[in-house]
């Protein structure tokens, strides 16, 4: 069955989980910038498997709260920016692609592992490849936080509109 909500339940609830995220953010900010990071957040880009809508609320939370707490500028927002659109939209096309669900976990890993040290690596002068192992690592935890998080939603029932 094919999910629908208002208008008014799409704002609200992408209200919502940006909020979170950066309620998140604030909460775990101590260990969530800089080249050794673990964004536990970053486990709420599996709600775009659910709710496709999420993907731009969730690249714009992940921007908020970069300009917020980051200190990098630019480099964060747009950053955080790009990188929030691409790992949610990244986990819809798992369900699009009708994968199994645990799959979530794999862009929620490496779409910020790979793409973040493109420019934490000449910002901190750390090699490209060891900010890779060291943002890969850091998003193991809240990937696997986020699909069990999505598969209780799911066991639930409350993707669906009835």
């Amino acid at each position: 069955m094919k999910q629908t909500f208002s208008k008014t339940s799409t704002i609200t609830i992408s209200a919502l989980v940006a909020a979170m995220y950066i309620v998140v953010m604030y909460v775990t900010q101590g260990f969530a910038f800089g080249p050794i990071q673990m964004r536990v957040a970053t486990a709420l880009y599996t709600f775009s498997y659910l709710f496709p809508f999420l993907i731009v609320p969730l690249g714009l939370a992940n921007a908020l709260s970069n300009t917020l707490m980051g200190g990098l500028g630019v480099y964060d927002i747009v950053g955080g920016f790009f990188i929030g659109i691409l790992t949610a939209g990244l986990v819809y096309l798992v369900r699009r692609f009708k994968l199994p669900m645990i799959l979530v976990i794999v862009p929620v890993i490496f779409a910020p592992g790979f793409v973040v040290p493109l420019w934490l690596s000449p910002l901190f002068g750390i090699p490209y490849w060891l900010l890779v192992v060291q943002i890969s690592a850091g998003q193991v935890i809240p990937a696997i936080l986020g699909w069990f998080l999505i598969r209780a939603i799911s066991k639930r029932g409350l993707d669906k509109r009835g």
